[in-house]
């Protein structure tokens, strides 16, 4: 089934770009797999930005889907890095069209660096792909914080190579995966042999440069076309009787390269185009690029003789050079981010036809709190049933900090209550955050891994709750850790009462629409006074099968009390318990 995808760059789409080019050619890879792509980008073609203007607008007024490209506004100026802010009313574009858009994937390219992409990640409620094209545009965002909750919208990181990857991990952390460039492996194909080699210039490899154009006084009736890696990079110096015989080219666009490299016997690079090296490759044209040719320029010039001098080993250089170009064609592209997009859509969970229960009552139940038997916490768990069976729960998960003897003894002293109580226990694990074990037997040891942590509650028939997974100012596993175990977490938690900053809940409930994932809330309460502030309505249950039933067509309800106030409710009680514990020595 055709996926609608939408491709975000932040270079503007009407000038060359070596980002614009992956994107168009993931665009045409896609389609050609029965997607439907739309394009956001900015652009200064006058035409483009009216067509994005109609588009937006239908969309808005009649809910017309965007297709192709989508002109978001004017391209920027690039400042320090890369492209300025974006404007408000792009921002406001970009947000009406990730919003009503329906997009299933939303691939960002480049978001290391401040632009439409970046941004496009924050906002966005689909699945979103992260690509990185280069390890010099990655200094955005610049805090810590600020990357990791752009990394938490994030579930998938990929990059067009292991260096830029290396790069890309060091401040966006995870596991990456490696793109094809995506060339057209039929508009660059081979062509009649020429007597011409091409030189990529960039005013940083001068002497490659000098050493290739002083080869051709060696070589009678070879030239070199010389294609400019930057815009502004000026170009090589020509000694006066080779001028006639060297040519500088901007070759904006891809038919003009392909002209340009058709045929040649080799292509001399800079440091400049991945892209541009590929595309020689699939031109069939062999890569002038000798081991230690920064150091001995001259080792170019031998290469370029060979090929020259040598009909023989030019045609199989060029042989070699066009395999080489097809692990990176458009057909590798397409078939990348096809299995990339379908894994993304299948760690989403099927949504409920029916509900099972619904012969069942509505109840109230919190689903992470704690007693005394937590090294933080002074309840007594008769205090808590009695409290939490006054304020109207139905149902409470009692889960202390590493042991399940509070639990335990909870579930003893409800016998014969109305109030169904939850054996568990909030465990800490091996530096990758805590896990909640619901409807557990025994206690689960704390610092084993996630893995094993996971492990060891599904040993014993209980769920997996995740607790307040956002939550920043306390230990949280990694978004890699998260996505990892994705598949084995039976309940999401969506609201902790007991968060400093309500954005931690957001980003919670944002992730869990994402995947369709069971939300569960909880109070977190270490006294009595904040028992029931988070809670969910459901269904009567008694079994763990039953409580996940019932959580599909549960409500998560939030009844916040400022929590200076709880917090200063737990220092007391604190600070009685240490006098008392001084009083009896």
């Amino acid at each position: 089934m055709g996926l609608r995808v939408c491709l975000v760059t932040p270079f503007a789409w009407s000038q060359p770009h070596e980002v614009t080019d992956h994107v168009a050619a993931a665009a045409t890879a896609l389609r050609a797999r029965g997607h439907d792509v739309c394009i956001l980008a900015p652009s200064n073609r006058a035409h483009e930005l009216a067509a994005g203007r109609r588009a937006l607008r239908h969309l808005e007024l009649d809910g017309t889907p965007l297709d192709g490209l989508v002109a978001l506004g004017p391209a920027l100026a690039p400042g320090r890095g890369g492209p300025l802010p974006v404007p408000v009313g792009m921002r406001a574009n970009l947000r009406l069209a990730l919003l009503r858009g329906g997009f299933d994937v939303v691939h960002a390219h480049e978001p290391g660096m401040v632009g439409l992409s970046s941004l496009a990640l924050r906002e966005t409620r689909a699945l979103a792909v992260a690509t990185f094209h280069s390890a010099e545009r990655l200094g955005f965002p610049p805090g810590k914080a600020q990357r990791a909750k752009l990394l938490a919208r994030i579930d998938a990181l990929t990059a067009l190579d292991r260096d830029t990857a290396r790069a890309a991990a060091a401040r966006f952390p995870g596991e990456y995966r490696l793109l094809p460039v995506g060339i057209d492996t039929d508009l660059f194909e081979p062509g009649a042999g020429r007597r011409r080699f091409v030189l990529e210039w960039d005013p940083d490899a001068r002497p490659l440069a000098r050493a290739a154009i002083r080869e051709l006084r060696a070589l009678p009736g070879w030239e070199i076309a010389v294609v400019k890696a930057r815009p502004l990079g000026g170009r090589p110096y020509v000694p006066g009787d080779l001028r006639p015989r060297v040519s500088v080219s901007r070759a904006r666009d891809a038919a003009a390269r392909a002209e340009l490299l058709s045929g040649a016997a080799g292509f001399i690079p800079a440091n400049g185009s991945r892209r541009l090296r590929l595309e020689a490759l699939a031109c069939g044209v062999p890569i002038v690029e000798p081991p230690g040719r920064l150091e001995q320029p001259e080792l170019v010039a031998a290469a370029m003789a060979r090929l020259a001098g040598d009909e023989r080993h030019r045609g199989a250089q060029s042989e070699a050079a066009r395999r080489l170009a097809l692990r990176d064609d458009l057909n590798a592209l397409g078939d990348e981010l096809d299995r990339l997009y379908g894994s993304l859509v299948h760690r989403r969970r099927p949504r409920a036809a029916e509900d099972p229960l619904a012969h069942r009552e509505w109840i109230l139940a919190d689903l992470h709190m704690h007693t005394e038997h937590s090294h933080d916490c002074s309840v007594a768990v008769a205090d808590l049933l009695d409290y939490a069976e006054a304020i109207g729960l139905g149902a409470i998960a009692v889960t202390d900090h590493n042991v399940i003897s509070g639990a335990l003894e909870a579930v003893e002293l409800a016998r014969g209550r109305q109030l169904r109580v939850i054996p568990g226990e909030e465990v800490k694990t091996d530096g990758q955050g805590e896990v909640i074990g619901l409807f557990l037997e025994r206690e689960v040891p704390r610092g084993l891994t996630m893995a094993e942590t996971i492990a060891a509650i599904r040993e014993q028939g209980g769920l997996v709750y995740l607790p307040h997974p956002f939550d920043r100012l306390h230990a949280i596993p990694d978004p890699a850790t998260l996505h990892r175990h994705l598949a084995e977490l039976d309940v999401f938690e969506v609201y902790n009462a007991r968060l400093l900053f309500e954005g931690f809940n957001d980003e919670a409930l944002r992730f869990a629409r994402k995947y369709n994932l069971l939300m569960g809330a909880g109070s977190d309460a270490h006294v009595l006074q904040g028992v029931g502030t988070g809670i969910v309505r459901m269904r009567a249950f008694e079994t763990a099968e039953e409580f996940l039933l019932s959580l599909r067509s549960a409500e998560v309800v939030r009844r916040p009390k400022p929590l200076l106030y709880l917090q200063s409710l737990k220092w007391m009680a604190q600070a009685r318990e240490r006098r008392a514990r001084a009083t009896a020595r």
